[in-house]
């Protein structure tokens, strides 16, 4: 939720009323209306999320045809605007009609200001909660930026990354080799948007030699060893107030995993060869490909340090689970690649296609990517199987359905007529079928 004070909209006759609930709701931003024309401008003006609105209204004050008719523009320009209609005792039957055509709810006068205000809150409430909602299921799909997809499993992969980029929460994505695991933490860092204004970091955790990980990752003191000839701040520094991506987390050491735990639970660190107690504020981010819960049985990876780091896990599906974003991604990465590189436009053969959906894709869409580079280079305009380095599906010699057909109508014509003896009244009683279309098969299979 934002600091703007929510927007109320109060619609009734009685200037004194209008008075009473403005002083009421002063906590809230409150438009005033006092009849159709200009409860409808106002609305127009300033969408309130949730009205008071007066069913009794000029010119109709004793009828409830103002009221309905406000009712009912109002929610065909914001259905989701929540009306709370007021009444007289003596109107509850226009109140019924009015929640039959969307109202929020009723109250009838006279007004107890404690009482509208608890329904009115919960009006307020519930609007949030909508709005929430539909925010999420707009997000739906392919929600990341670059991600591409319209499998469902990776759609509600990319449903969970935008949940938890609004949390501050350390996520652990798990998924095999070239999945996209870093392109989803990106996409993390991304959807946290004002809350998280620093830069998005990565650190491989497999790539730098455990003697250098230390001072990657902490930073280090001028002097602190041969070679620092100046100070230098670590990637959780350069973090700060962003993201810190640790790709690969299976292959920290035990020794640098307690330093690791020990400073995220102080939340602060000091460099290599440093005394200064350095805080920080940052998201982590980790990735791997490796079951840490085996490692954290074998213990090879602790517990405590997993715990801390998971505490939102985000499974990404391998490309061979997801059969039919294979040529999605294909002819997405083809036509990038060609525009890239400037090269002329490409298309993929039908045995390419066919390839490129029988391949198990062990690197999945990494070395999806790696094979379209490859073929775009190496083909002239069509890409077949054999410039994508795959097997080529074998070909497989189709009858035609007309074939098939003629060839069983022929077989059980001939069966009917000899167990007929050749009566062509009985054969056509046995194929159910008339005689004039008996003798129109005896013609086209060329039989008498």
């Amino acid at each position: 939720m934002n600091d703007q004070k929510p927007c109320l909209l109060i619609v009734d006759d009685d200037p004194g009323l209008r008075k009473q609930l403005r002083w009421a709701f002063d906590g809230h931003t409150v438009d005033l209306a006092e009849d159709r024309r200009s409860a409808l401008a106002a609305h127009a003006r300033n969408p309130s999320d949730v009205v008071l609105l007066d069913l009794g209204m000029p010119p109709d004050v004793d009828g409830p045809s103002e009221g309905l008719a406000t009712l009912q523009e109002i929610l065909d320009r914001a259905p989701h605007t929540k009306v709370i209609v007021m009444t007289g005792q003596r109107e509850r039957a226009y109140a019924l009609k009015a929640i039959a055509l969307g109202a929020y709810d009723y109250y009838e006068k006279p007004v107890q200001l404690e009482e509208i205000a608890l329904i009115v809150d919960r009006a307020f409430r519930l609007a949030a909660l909508e709005a929430e909602n539909r925010s999420l299921q707009e997000n739906a799909g392919a929600a990341v930026d670059g991600v591409i997809t319209c499998n469902p499993a990776m759609q509600a992969t990319c449903q969970q990354i935008a949940r938890f980029a609004r949390a501050d929460l350390s996520v652990l994505i798990v998924g095999e080799s070239g999945t996209g695991k870093e392109l989803l933490a990106r996409g993390l860092h991304q959807m946290a948007g004002g809350t998280r204004k620093g830069e998005y970091v990565g650190l491989n955790c497999a790539a730098i030699p455990e003697n250098l990980l230390e001072s990657e990752l902490f930073g280090y003191e001028k002097g602190a060893f041969t070679g620092a000839h100046k100070t230098n701040p670590g990637r959780i520094e350069q973090a700060q107030n962003g993201t810190l991506m640790l790709d690969e987390l299976g292959d920290l050491s035990l020794p640098l995993q307690v330093k690791l735990l020990r400073v995220l639970q102080e939340r602060s660190f000091e460099r290599v060869g440093g005394r200064k107690s350095i805080p920080f504020d940052t998201r982590i981010v980790s990735a791997t490909n490796r079951d840490l819960t085996a490692m954290v049985a074998e213990g090879t990876f602790r517990e405590d340090l997993y715990f801390r780091l998971a505490e939102a896990v985000v499974h990404v599906p391998a490309l061979r689970e997801r059969p039919e974003d294979i040529l999605l991604i294909a002819q997405h990465f083809l036509a990038q690649w060609c525009q890239e590189q400037k090269l002329a436009a490409r298309s993929f053969s039908a045995e390419a296609l066919e390839a490129l959906n029988n391949h198990t894709w062990p690197g999945n869409v990494r070395e999806l990517q790696s094979r379209i580079k490859r073929a775009a280079v190496a083909a002239d305009r069509v890409i077949t199987a054999e410039d994508l380095g795959l097997a080529a599906a074998p070909v497989i010699d189709v009858e035609s359905l007309k074939t098939i057909r003629g060839r069983a109508e022929r077989e059980a014509v001939r069966r009917a007529l000899a167990q007929s003896e050749g009566n062509i009244s009985e054969a056509a009683r046995l194929l159910d079928v008339s005689r004039p279309t008996l003798y129109q098969l005896l013609r086209e299979q060329g039989l008498r």
